[in-house]
């Protein structure tokens, strides 16, 4: 079975020839995939009337390498799939069993950027630095719960690049029109994480179909925008009720930048002697020291 395939399509795919103890638990993980998530292969099975190896063979029947593994599946299903709703009924399990709110969602952090670090593919990070020094213009989308994203990477290629153009569009046309000129020798950056955003992959194949190269910052190859992305680089994401914790993303475009501005370093120190004066003439930072 194809690697790629999500935790629905496997069911999708195996469902006819599964058993009727199998079914139930195929059945449950469709309806109930949120709840699912909290399981114990044990719990689960009995939550369908099931034995716990049954639930454990069923994993292995999906191909993957025993319950630890369905259950990132059907972590990454919750992610991909639930709605806000039931984000904030997922969070209140987790705190009714007894998590204390602010250690879990920091441990949470700490365990994306770990996760991040441990798979990130180094050689793709070094052909983005390179396409985005070499780019003519730089267009950067993300929307909704990204926004802040694309703004915070415009913010300092701002610093670096003349051309460079965070979109802003209120939708998709919008966005679209923003972009119609885009070009061979231009670059788009797209990012989005669950849930994705039609918008941002709408506008990636648009400026693929352009001849520019494209960059996807996204959460896994089974995102749809990696299906329009010269260069993917993925960094992990997570949902905590209604909020999407970024905090590994944030990071891979601190990285980013920071490359960025070690392959321009001579051009940013002429640009930053320039700012520097224009920030202390209109006195834009605060000098006064605090003994």
């Amino acid at each position: 079975m194809d690697e790629s395939m999500s935790l629905m399509e496997r069911l999708d795919v195996r469902y006819d020839n599964f058993s009727k103890g199998q079914k139930r638990i195929a059945d449950f993980l469709r309806n109930h995939y949120d709840k699912a998530a909290m399981y114990t292969a044990a719990k689960l099975g009995k939550e369908v009337g099931v034995s716990e190896s049954t639930v454990v063979r069923f994993a292995y029947e999906l191909e993957y390498d025993g319950y630890p593994e369905l259950l990132k599946a059907i972590a990454a299903t919750v992610r991909t799939h639930s709605n806000s709703i039931q984000r904030l009924e997922n969070a209140a399990l987790r705190m009714e069993e007894g998590d204390n709110l602010l250690t879990s969602i920091l441990k949470d952090d700490r365990m994306r950027i770990k996760e991040t670090a441990q798979s990130v593919d180094v050689e793709m990070f070094d052909k983005v630095v390179d396409a985005i020094v070499n780019a003519d213009n730089i267009y950067i989308l993300g929307v909704r719960s990204t926004w802040y994203l694309a703004g915070m990477m415009g913010y300092y290629f701002h610093m670096i690049f003349d051309q460079v153009h965070v979109l802003e569009g209120s939708g998709n046309v919008d966005t679209l029109e923003e972009i119609c000129r885009i070009k061979k020798n231009d670059i788009f950056i797209g990012i989005s994480f669950p849930r994705y955003s039609l918008r941002t992959a709408s506008a990636m194949q648009l400026a693929k179909k352009n001849g520019a190269k494209t960059i996807t910052i996204t959460d896994s190859m089974q995102s749809p925008l990696i299906e329009y992305a010269d260069y993917p680089l993925i960094a992990k994401s997570d949902v905590m009720a209604i909020v999407d914790s970024l905090t590994a993303p944030i990071s891979l475009i601190n990285a980013l930048v920071v490359a960025v501005c070690m392959k321009k370093k001579d051009d940013l120190e002429a640009r930053l002697h320039v700012l520097e004066e224009l920030w202390n003439e209109y006195k834009v930072y605060d000098d006064h020291v605090i003994d």
